[in-house]
């Protein structure tokens, strides 16, 4: 056998993590400068999963949430998305798990109950058995937390928190929102990428050496 022809080695199982920060870069979804944050911070990047506003990027987003979700180790049994944005993320990782094999059913909340037809605040498939939470960041909790409330009244179990980023960045104590909310109801939080996968991404690009610089400084004021 002619060993240049020798197959490549296999990729790391984690690899999409830096796939999707390459993607959330080239669509404009990541992008680096200064911007204020909602705790007031200036931070050196900003990550805005509304821009995922097309098919073809919606259904990429689907395929890197999905890869995420079952790399996590997370056993559920369906996705919730919160409203509003919950709603699309939770249909696309819907859609991506189905094209890898597994068929899960979604469903997402209202943000008023409805008082006729089917009424109520749940729409889509029924709210039972184990819910994965499907969202794209976590601030400060708060809607989360909403979200597990809701789940829990309909006699489901919450089972973990996915997300697009984890910015690994405290909140308002030492910990980090991901952290508060996982601590407070004793739940796994995952996310596609973190903080250091950019990093990563932006270590093997030359040229980059002032975003990472800008963005080490963020991480040594901020980061847990």
């Amino acid at each position: 056998m002619n060993a240049s022809a020798a197959p490549a080695p296999p990729s790391s199982p984690d690899a999409f993590r830096l796939e999707f920060v390459d993607f959330a870069i080239r669509t404009g979804v990541l992008r680096f400068g200064e911007f204020k944050t909602k705790a007031g911070r200036l931070s050196p990047y900003f990550f805005n999963a509304g821009l995922f506003s097309d098919g073809a990027s919606l259904g990429a987003l689907g395929g890197y949430y999905a890869r995420a979700a079952l790399a996590s180790g997370i056993a559920f049994d369906v996705l919730f998305g919160p409203a509003y944005k919950g709603i699309t993320l939770a249909a696309a990782t819907a859609v991506g798990l189905a094209a890898l094999g597994r068929n899960t059913p979604f469903c997402y909340n209202r943000k008023e109950a409805k008082d006729h037809g089917e009424g109520g605040l749940i729409v889509g498939a029924a709210l039972e058995g184990r819910a994965l939470i499907v969202d794209d960041v976590i601030t400060e909790g708060a809607a989360k937390r909403e979200a597990i409330e809701m789940i829990r009244a309909a006699g489901a179990t919450p089972a973990g928190i996915l997300i697009a980023l984890d910015r690994q960045e405290r909140g308002k104590g030492e910990l980090s929102a991901t952290q508060e909310v996982s601590r407070e109801y004793g739940l796994p939080v995952t996310a596609i990428a973190t903080l250091a996968d950019i990093l990563a991404t932006l270590r093997s690009r030359p040229g980059e050496r002032a975003n990472v610089d800008r963005i080490e400084e963020y991480r040594r004021q901020y980061g847990v």
